[in-house]
């Protein structure tokens, strides 16, 4: 006989798995559609190849996009990963007037749909450049800081949440014994939070690579990002070679989280 506990936790297993399978549906099928010999997909395949791969090798446009993604992505890390931190702490520890007034103009990017996000930065920006009469849409440094916009929502969230929890007396003990402030932060405080920083610099990075809607609107000359040479490809030809770049892209990005989680467990984050 059967006991209903063994049927409960075949059925949440079931549903574990069938979730798992829904989420992972389409990394798979972009990773199958890339070694698919024919130019139209079909299934079954009519035999299997690298040549989307070598195609989208001698393809100048993806090469250059991915170098400007990376830069992009590195560089909007740098610069939102620490203001976002610094944001994060003082929400966790400060005690001000329109805190949570703060709080949720920091968080809120995160629930905006981004296509909106990105119209609506490319209006200031044009608002912008008829005040002070220079260009910011499609110049390097309005791309960047759109860019650090995008990642300082994802790090207040992710080191906010790895500060829940965490000891306060431990600074005020190291405080009392004579330490700086300085030495506080460095010695105690950024240690403690370095979970919630690294999985934010991971997925600061994540999310500028991998942003259309942004540079969509404000790529300039010379600055054409991968996820927007992708989409140029796509409006003239209708190949496998775009699943061979998403391949590449899912790769680097699974890299980079097992390389983050060797350090940094992420399930303490989350």
């Amino acid at each position: 006989m059967i006991s209903t506990h063994t049927v409960a936790r075949g059925g949440y297993r079931t549903l574990v798995f069938l979730a798992y399978a829904l989420i992972m549906a389409p990394v798979l099928t972009v990773v199958a559609i890339s070694f698919f010999d024919s130019q139209i997909v079909s299934f079954p395949p009519a035999g299997l190849t690298l040549r989307w791969f070598a195609n989208a090798w001698d393809r100048p446009e993806f090469a250059q996009g991915l170098w400007v993604s990376l830069r992009l992505a590195i560089t909007a890390t740098m610069i939102g990963v620490p203001l976002g931190a610094l944001a994060a702490y003082s929400l966790n520890r400060g005690s001000f007037k329109g805190k949570s007034l703060v709080s949720g103009l920091l968080l809120g990017p995160l629930a905006v749909p981004a296509i909106i996000c990105g119209t609506a930065l490319y209006i200031f920006y044009i608002q912008i450049e008829n005040v002070i009469g220079q260009d910011i849409v499609g110049t390097t440094a309005g791309l960047v800081a759109a860019h650090v916009l995008l990642t300082i929502p994802w790090t207040v969230r992710l080191v906010s949440a790895s500060m829940e929890g965490l000891d306060q007396r431990i600074e005020e003990a190291a405080a009392n014994l004579g330490a700086s402030p300085s030495i506080v932060a460095w010695r105690i405080t950024i240690p403690m939070m370095r979970s919630g920083i690294v999985a934010a610099c991971m997925f600061s990075f994540i999310q500028s690579f991998e942003n259309l809607e942004l540079s969509l609107l404000l790529v300039g000359p010379g600055q054409i990002t991968l996820p927007v040479a992708m989409l140029n490809y796509l409006e003239f030809r209708i190949d496998p070679t775009l699943a061979a770049v998403g391949t590449v892209q899912i790769i680097l990005i699974g890299i980079l989280m097992l390389v983050t989680d060797r350090f940094v467990k992420l399930s303490r984050v989350f």
